[in-house]
């Protein structure tokens, strides 16, 4: 894999975020290619509750300044990146003052959803995409972690299928036992719709409930892995009747694994 190219593209990275499975698991599996002399990128929100001084998050000034058109509305996209110490990683942070300003993560201060969510994850999504565009970075893999990335494959497959920087790239998703309660704004499906994607493509999403939303990622996904022990048996059986390639729950050797993973999944063809 040494000198191969993986996009991580993450909802949570530790440290810029608290500790979890998939936070952890995020980073981890990152700083290991990268120690093994992968070219990684990273790519997370760039969330109000995230320290900038402290982490030491600068602007880029030659990646913002696009704006992003999420449901017919222009959304200004702000880049801003930082080095994880000692690492040598840059992590880029996708940012707008309409969605991520606000000092949490996926919900208010009553544990309720926010009711942007739908509209954070398609400025996500796009935002990734197109800031991979500007740095003309074509990678041989794109590694999905949590929900609110989730929707980067369907968009992959379909709004950008015509680009070329991603014609060769795998897409493999990770799944947690991280799911939230309720169904996001009941108009997510029509707002991807704006974006010329199919209504076949989006008939998982108009129920747009934490399963559906992993459902969608898995269709327009090349491999699954399972981030946490435990899966939901609904999103099990979709992964077997997708028949994806599947790299179960790891608990010894984890890093070695994931880079085995990559490479075989790569060399199919």
């Amino acid at each position: 894999m040494k000198d191969k190219r993986i996009l991580f593209v993450s909802s949570e990275v530790v440290p810029y975020l608290p500790e979890t499975e998939l936070s952890s698991t995020a980073f981890n599996v990152a700083k290991n290619a990268h120690s093994k002399g992968v070219q990684t990128r990273i790519f997370m929100p760039r969330y109000g509750v995230i320290n900038e001084r402290r982490h030491q998050l600068h602007e880029v000034i030659r990646l913002s300044g696009m704006n992003l058109v999420v449901n017919d509305m222009d959304m200004p996209l702000i880049i801003k990146v930082a080095s994880i110490p000692k690492e040598r990683m840059q992590v880029y942070f996708i940012d707008n003052e309409e969605y991520f300003k606000r000092k949490a993560v996926f919900s208010d201060e009553d544990d309720n959803l926010f009711s942007d969510n739908d509209e954070r994850a398609i400025f996500f999504a796009k935002g990734v995409v197109e800031t991979v565009k500007k740095l003309n970075w074509a990678p041989d893999i794109i590694h999905v972690h949590g929900w609110l990335a989730s929707l980067l494959p369907l968009y992959l497959k379909e709004f950008y299928k015509e680009e070329p920087l991603f014609t060769e790239s795998k897409i493999i998703t990770s799944l947690y036992d991280n799911s939230f309660e309720g169904n996001l704004n009941e108009n997510l499906a029509e707002k991807v719709k704006f974006d010329n994607i199919g209504d076949d493509k989006v008939s998982t999403l108009k129920t747009p409930s934490y399963t559906n939303i992993l459902k969608s990622a898995i269709e327009n996904s090349d491999a699954i892995i399972h981030g946490s022990e435990t899966i939901s048996e609904e999103l099990n059986s979709y992964i077997v009747e997708k028949e994806l390639p599947v790299l179960e729950y790891q608990t010894e050797n984890l890093k070695e694994t994931y880079l085995e993973f990559y490479a075989n999944l790569i060399s199919e063809d």
